[in-house]
């Protein structure tokens, strides 16, 4: 799954030049990036948990970075109390499954997003204990998650909230040798859009079209285009917190007789 990311610390060019071609777009949208990055905190380290605001880009704006809350809230819900419980469930959304959930049925049809981070953490299990891994594009370029979103509307406060779902996949090879949860069915990883898709996800789609589209650009990424390594604690009494220092590589020993396929070297 996908529970814990790293965003907003690359250089706004770099966010830029991922989402639009032309030199004038280009710099257009990095002073957009000027003003977004200039009022969200930087990232090093989040829990889904703890719903941090993350960059997005919708459907209805889908050159103008916004932040969204993480764990999507449906419009539907109808008190304070259920959107606080339905949002620790709604961090990720199964791609599998996004035509029959109610959370994301309606979500998936007419507000689709790109979910732009630098990295995510994943846990693997080893003998009981849990070592995160901190994976990264190979080329250091941000990533585009495949994403879903809706609106609720406080009716007590009058509060809005714009909220987000990370949508997640099958594992590829190198994730199939990190998330390897005991009690869980198969390796899971967020649908990583290359630059020629992620248009492709925010458009308008028919029924039929859209079916496809969860087919076909919902599906795991190559191996090849990642990188993973091991970090410090990212939990408990040895985690850094929210600090540079927790994205630095860190070496536990007793994994190094067990890294799976030779995958991490």
């Amino acid at each position: 799954m996908c529970y814990d990311v790293t965003s907003a610390t690359k250089h706004k060019l770099k966010y830029a030049k991922h989402r639009r071609e032309k030199p004038e777009e280009i710099a257009a949208l990095e002073k957009e990036l000027d003003r977004w990055l200039e009022q969200m905190p930087v990232l090093f380290h989040a829990s889904g948990f703890s719903h941090p605001h993350l960059m997005v880009f919708t459907q209805e704006a889908p050159f103008t970075p916004q932040a969204m809350q993480w764990g999507l809230i449906p419009s539907w819900v109808r008190n304070r109390e259920q959107a606080n419980d339905i949002s620790n469930q709604t961090l990720n959304a199964r791609a599998e499954t996004l035509m029959e959930k109610a959370s994301f049925r309606q979500s998936v049809r007419n507000r689709r997003c790109l979910i732009y981070v630098d990295g995510f953490y994943e846990h693997h299990h080893h003998q009981k204990k849990i070592y995160p891994y901190h994976i990264l594009m190979q080329d250091d370029s941000p990533m585009a998650l495949a994403g879903i979103y809706d609106q609720w509307t406080d009716k007590d406060s009058g509060e809005i909230f714009e909220t987000v779902s990370i949508i997640t996949t099958h594992g590829n090879e190198l994730m199939a040798g990190i998330h390897n949860h005991p009690k869980a069915k198969e390796a899971r990883m967020p649908v990583i859009l290359p630059k020629h898709k992620q248009d492709e996800w925010l458009a308008d789609m028919s029924e039929d079209e859209l079916q496809q589209a969860i087919n076909t650009l919902l599906v795991p990424c190559e191996s090849n285009i990642l990188r993973a390594f091991t970090v410090k604690r990212l939990r408990g009494k040895e985690a850094l917190g929210n600090v540079k220092e927790v994205e630095d590589p860190f070496v536990y020993v007793e994994l190094e007789n067990a890294n799976p396929k030779g995958l991490f070297d």
